[in-house]
């Protein structure tokens, strides 16, 4: 009993694990309603179009926090030890990768999946789906990059850093767990949670660009179906242009959420997690102080 009234008294305190209970009671509405008055083929895909496009955004946030890892080691690394050359080689290269806008950059490794798939390098879903994962990371993970180089420059200032060498303890360690670990997980966290609202808005971006401008082409190659995918049918298309109908015949309103259901659930799930992902992460914010 003490157990159920704690969670309710955390769900009403906290504005994050709220965000989280509305997600997901979002979620459960959604498929309550598509299941009663949506065909079954049209339910399937959007189902399939949800999961790929959270599991691809999870992976992404994987990606980018393995990226940021490395690189901000690397970094450190070479500054400690006053590699002047390869600091600045390595600098010059994340640089030139941060110049390239983030959409632009994940286009254009769409199109280079969509081409090695046509080749027949990339066959399955399973294989793809991690490499667009891959794709996307590289052009995120230097936000993640910056905040751990940003959190150690501040620890470094403070002296149980001096004080934790003189007394033997190696760079590695006092970087990766008594930093980054101890001292900064709860934001990278943070970050984290906005790394994935900001995978799940470029893939759905992207896929929607590619299937709108090109459709055969990717039908062809047959990437994993995605919402932005989903979005860019011609079904859902003419779901979404009965909103702009309902404007000028108000009484049309009522046909919306059973005549034109698929549309509308595909643009209402991409909405509502971004805005529940921009919420929740605010939320963590705000409860930790950040």
């Amino acid at each position: 009993m003490r157990t159920t009234e704690k969670l309710f008294a955390q769900l009403r305190t906290h504005k994050d694990t709220r965000w989280l209970t509305v997600w997901v009671a979002g979620l459960l509405c959604i498929v309550l309603w598509d299941l009663a008055f949506l065909n079954r083929p049209a339910f399937m895909k959007i189902i399939q179009g949800f999961w790929n496009t959270m599991a691809i955004a999870f992976l992404v946030t994987l990606c980018t926090l393995l990226f940021a890892w490395v690189a901000t080691n690397l970094l450190h690394t070479l500054t400690m030890r006053t590699m002047r050359v390869p600091y600045l080689t390595l600098s010059f290269a994340l640089n030139l990768l941060r110049s390239v806008p983030q959409i632009v950059g994940v286009l254009l490794f769409y199109v280079l999946v969509a081409s090695l798939v046509q080749k027949g390098s990339l066959s399955s879903s399973a294989a793809i789906a991690p490499f667009m994962a891959v794709g996307m990371g590289l052009f995120i993970f230097l936000e993640l990059t910056d905040l751990m180089r940003e959190r150690i420059d501040h620890f470094r200032r403070l002296d149980f850093y001096n004080a934790m060498r003189v007394c033997g303890v190696q760079e590695k360690r006092i970087v990766n767990f008594d930093i980054l670990w101890k001292n900064s997980r709860v934001h990278i966290l943070n970050k984290l949670i906005a790394v994935f609202g900001m995978a799940v808005f470029l893939q759905c971006s992207v896929d929607f660009i590619i299937s709108v401008g090109l459709s055969n082409n990717v039908n062809a190659v047959n990437l994993p179906s995605t919402l932005g995918s989903l979005l860019a049918k011609i079904d859902s298309k003419q779901d979404i242009l009965a909103l702009g109908y309902t404007l000028t015949h108000p009484s049309y309103a009522a046909h919306l959420p059973f005549t034109h259901l698929l549309g509308l659930t595909v643009a209402f799930l991409i909405v509502f997690t971004l805005l529940c992902m921009h919420h929740i992460a605010n939320g963590f914010a705000e409860r930790h102080r950040l």
